[in-house]
């Protein structure tokens, strides 16, 4: 049985917390009117922003609804399609069932590109974009996981821009981050685990290899027309694929539930195409982000103790679509922008492979990776905004917002019950209890920082970080990642 969390940890992370300069956690050096994000040139409260936008593909949802692809690229007047997978999903039913589809309907011609990685890099998205390339695709198809239709993603972005670098659109500063003004080829994204919700947003993530982290490209150019989500495709997941992804949609839904408020965020775009995908919580994402958190925590235990229980698969594959709306309107923070160089140092590093995926090569599976920070994440940020904090902590208790168990808990106290609720719920799915579970010391703590610190897109949502005039998040930082090595 997993120890409990440590209370000299908590006590030790609250301490912390409570002595920053850092208007959420008690200091008062900073006057209200300062507490702006980070900034290359500060800008006045004026220009913060004052709109959000809410985008998203179009979803259908319903068993064996993989079969109607065919007819879809039919009447999207399809004259020639690019498949995406990779080696594993290539044998199994939701791409047997996508090419049986294709191949019913006259005059649709296909290739398949069946070499996508598992957790993808520089070079593998360079291969995807040269093999796309070479053919003159009217429309996209990925069949698969996160990676697959990311994949797909950039190989679509890449073929209209033909002489493009992968690094023009890959996010500042690690990229040169250029917006896309030119319309992209419609693709269809049929996801197969209950995890990413790339199916729904803008966003594809890659590993910087050379640099030991991940990043990516965000627009909401890049989102699927439409997403096909059978709850047939998640049958043959194994259970280790089901826990990562599922933990991949809950902190989804918390991370973008407790960003900081859309208006919060500046500058204030100077014309509406440069506004971002991941723009701060805001109430049309607040909705679906807290929906698939409840769902996600109900089920996920389930499906972990059962992967042939119909209804959990379903409503986490449905959660993993929510969570896709909220987090791409909203943004995530923290936890992605540290689990990037947790799993990209990996490769060189510790060398861990986590048990039950079917790779050759060393893995901390995404979602695994983000919730090793995920205690020590909400106990820091629980400060910014108390009650967002408590409703969810009311979820992991299985209770109301109202219950007066819940109620009953000072502000102050939040974040050390939050830690241990969400300790607990990872203990039950048999999660790595920190870092050092996957490998990882504190000697290698300044590297982990200096490979989130790139990570903006992500950080300049994080209460405490991206709220604070001249926060670059360095020293908070290093403490979450010291008291995530254990607890």
């Amino acid at each position: 049985m997993s120890p409990t969390p440590s209370r000299a940890a908590i006590l030790r992370l609250i301490n912390a917390s409570q002595h920053t300069n850092c208007p959420c956690h008690g200091s008062k050096s900073y006057p209200t009117a300062n507490n702006l994000r980070r900034l290359a040139i500060p800008v006045e409260r004026m220009d913060k922003e004052y709109a959000f936008e809410v985008a998203a593909s179009n979803l259908r949802f319903g068993d064996g609804v993989t079969r109607e692809v065919g007819m879809d690229l039919k009447n999207m007047k399809a004259t020639k399609v690019a498949v995406f997978t990779d080696p594993n999903v290539a044998n199994l039913l939701p791409m047997k069932t996508a090419i049986e589809s294709l191949s019913s309907q006259q005059d649709l011609p296909f290739e398949v590109f069946d070499r996508v990685v598992t957790e993808p890099t520089e070079d593998s998205w360079r291969e995807a974009i040269a093999w796309s390339r070479q053919h003159d695709f009217s429309h996209f198809l990925a069949v698969g996981g996160g990676s697959v239709i990311d994949t797909a993603k950039a190989a679509n972005l890449f073929t209209v821009y033909k002489e493009a670098d992968l690094y023009d659109f890959i996010n500042a500063p690690i990229g040169k981050g250029l917006a896309i003004s030119k319309t992209l080829r419609p693709l269809i994204a049929v996801p197969t685990t209950a995890g990413t919700g790339s199916e729904t947003t803008g966003t594809a993530i890659l590993d910087i290899t050379s640099k030991s982290f991940k990043t990516g490209i965000a627009s909401r150019a890049l989102k699927p027309i439409l997403g096909i989500v059978d709850t047939f495709n998640t049958e043959s997941c194994p259970t280790a694929v089901h826990i990562s992804a599922g933990l991949d949609v809950l902190f989804h839904s918390l991370e973008s539930f407790t960003a900081i408020p859309y208006t919060e965020r500046s500058p204030r775009p100077t014309n509406p195409i440069l506004r971002p995908a991941y723009q701060g919580s805001n109430p049309v994402a607040d909705i679906f982000s807290f929906w698939a958190l409840e769902q996600t925590v109900k089920y996920l235990p389930k499906v972990a103790k059962d992967k042939d229980d119909t209804e959990a698969r379903r409503q986490l594959l449905l959660a993993a679509s929510f969570a896709g709306i909220g987090f791409g309107n909203a943004g995530v923070h923290l936890c992605h922008g540290m689990s990037y160089p947790i799993s990209g140092l990996n490769k060189k590093g510790p060398k861990y492979q986590h048990a039950g995926y079917l790779v050759d090569h060393p893995i901390i599976p995404h979602g695994i990776s983000v919730a090793l920070t995920g205690p020590a994440v909400f106990q820091f940020t629980a400060p910014s905004s108390p009650d967002r904090h408590r409703k969810a902590l009311a979820v992991f208790k299985q209770t109301t917002f109202l219950d007066q168990s819940i109620t009953s808990i000072p502000d102050s106290a939040i974040g050390s019950h939050l830690f241990e609720a969400i300790a607990s719920f990872l203990d039950g799915l048999g999660v790595p209890r920190g870092l050092e579970a996957v490998g990882y010391t504190k000697g290698d703590v300044p590297m982990l920082v200096e490979g989130t610190l790139p990570q903006r897109r992500v950080l300049d949502l994080a209460p405490g970080v991206g709220d604070v005039v001249g926060e670059d998040g360095k020293e908070h930082l290093t403490r979450l990642l010291e008291a995530s090595l254990k607890y």
